[in-house]
């Protein structure tokens, strides 16, 4: 009797410990997706202050620059695309949207080099340097958000995770990745 009851107790003190160590990794999954969350939003937070900086300069520039017209269109348009892809569930029409704008105000800042009174104004020169400064914190986000990605999904692949993920359903998020391959490709700098 006395051997059935110590079995009954190291069964039960298994089946106790099982449960608290399931309930620390599903804690700990969801701590990571909502990290995850988190670190898209904040990339989000930077694209809109962007999004809000972009007529500001955009109106600088047109006050020099009035033949520039596509520029300003291609602007617009991607600042469109970015409204419409700020709502989508797809991460990656988000960060296409993104990526879109990103060239097009590459396309205003070169502008401003046919401009020598545009660079000297004291406006362009306050937006541009807040431009500078978003760009900077967005690819930090962005840098961020990989890596709390990769924590994820790590978690969630190995073992005894992995368990855990499959039985509730955590899934493999994605990585925020260059729309373009050549982007990876080294730039070639001429000198003319």
């Amino acid at each position: 009797m006395v051997d059935i009851i110590v079995v009954v107790v190291a069964i039960l003190g298994l089946l106790a410990f099982i449960m608290i160590a399931l309930f620390f990794l599903y804690n700990n999954l969801v701590a990571k997706r909502n990290v995850v969350s988190n670190s898209w939003s904040q990339i989000d937070v930077q694209l809109k202050k962007r999004y809000d900086l972009v007529p500001n300069l955009v109106e600088t520039v047109k006050a020099y620059a009035k033949h520039e017209k596509t520029i300003f269109e291609n602007v617009a348009k991607a600042r469109e695309r970015m409204v419409a892809a700020s709502s989508s569930p797809d991460l990656r029409e988000r960060a296409a949207a993104e990526n879109m704008l990103s060239q097009a105000l590459k396309s205003i800042i070169a502008i401003a080099e046919n401009y020598p009174q545009l660079r000297a104004s004291e406006n362009f020169k306050t937006l541009q340097e807040q431009l500078d400064g978003i760009e900077s914190k967005i690819a930090y986000a962005r840098q961020f958000y990989n890596d709390a990605v990769m924590d994820y999904n790590i978690a969630i692949q190995t073992f005894p995770g992995n368990m855990v993920a499959g039985t509730f359903g955590f899934t493999q998020k994605e990585f925020f990745q260059l729309e373009r391959p050549e982007e990876r490709a080294p730039v070639k700098v001429k000198f003319d």
